[in-house]
């Protein structure tokens, strides 16, 4: 009697599993601890005179527990919770808000405001209260971000000088091409940005235009690129992944900046698969918890 096609397929799929060592927090929930259990709270924190809503998942146990937070892109259609569920049974508290402006968050949607607010969410896990509250252990927070949210964690890890580690996920080099431009060729350098948005980029956004997106990354075309945040993050661990997306070459030259610059704790990784790692999840969340059990 021929073997059933599925079964075959998914006793390949375990035996290279197994052969992988993926961590066991891909595929098995931990014990439940009854006194602590997990749980999932919605979360409103303050930044800049707004509320950003989201969701805090906490891992089981009294703790207190190492803790991520989870950064999505521009506009945020991905979120990565799958991550984050597989970070939590890993033992780790994992938080994943939106930024003002997007996703029904009051306020006005900007670059800057993202900064600030990544910022912010670092700031909320630092407060003694909140650390109290959801058993927080602030010597290991971690930093994840996905797209732009790369670039908005490697931005609030060099602002914060006791965030543990960093990991970009196919970070967006945001004023990259505009870097060396000179003032003269603004309107060019707009027209192309605005040309280059997507139908649904600006639907779940408020406040904002492409055009006006445009204008913010020309005016700080000095600043909001990878290599301002060089000297800061050069004493820690940071972990780059990469994706045949376009966004490989900022991501390298960033990479070997903080090797340069002296820091011996970089890893890169690059998987062959879209923006969105839409076929590799499995190994991306295993290279990220790999990293994570790595954090002293």
């Amino acid at each position: 009697m021929p073997l059933n096609n599925s079964f075959f397929t998914l006793a390949l799929w375990c035996t290279s599993l197994a052969s992988a060592q993926v961590p066991v927090a891909i595929g098995a929930d931990p014990v439940p601890d009854k006194s602590a259990p997990a749980a999932m709270v919605q979360l409103a924190l303050p930044s800049h005179g707004e509320q950003l809503l989201g969701v805090f998942y906490l891992a089981s146990g009294a703790g207190p527990h190492p803790t991520a937070i989870v950064m999505h892109g521009f506009p945020g259609y991905e979120q990565n919770l799958d991550l984050a569920q597989a970070i939590r049974r890993a033992g780790w508290n994992v938080m994943a808000v939106h930024y003002r402006g997007s996703w029904g968050v009051k306020g006005t949607f900007s670059y800057t405001h993202a900064i600030e607010d990544a910022d912010a969410e670092v700031a909320f896990l630092r407060d003694p209260a909140t650390a109290t509250k959801y058993h927080i252990d602030t010597n290991k927070i971690v930093l994840i971000g996905h797209s732009m949210g790369g670039f908005m964690v490697a931005s609030a890890g060099a602002h914060d000088p006791k965030v543990a580690g960093v990991v970009m996920i196919s970070a967006w080099n945001i004023a990259g091409p505009f870097t060396s431009l000179p003032a003269s060729a603004e309107q060019t350098a707009i027209a192309k940005f605005v040309q280059n948005q997507t139908k649904n980029d600006l639907t779940p956004l408020a406040g904002t235009s492409a055009e006006a997106l445009g204008r913010e990354i020309f005016a700080n075309r000095a600043a909001m690129v990878f290599p301002t945040f060089t000297q800061s993050l050069a004493t820690r661990p940071v972990l780059i992944i990469t994706s045949d997306d376009g966004l490989s070459a900022d991501n390298d030259k960033f990479a070997t900046t903080l090797q340069q610059a002296g820091d011996k704790q970089v890893e890169t990784l690059h998987y062959a698969t879209d923006h969105s790692y839409s076929d590799h999840r499995i190994e991306l969340t295993s290279s990220i918890l790999k990293f994570l059990a790595t954090i002293q």
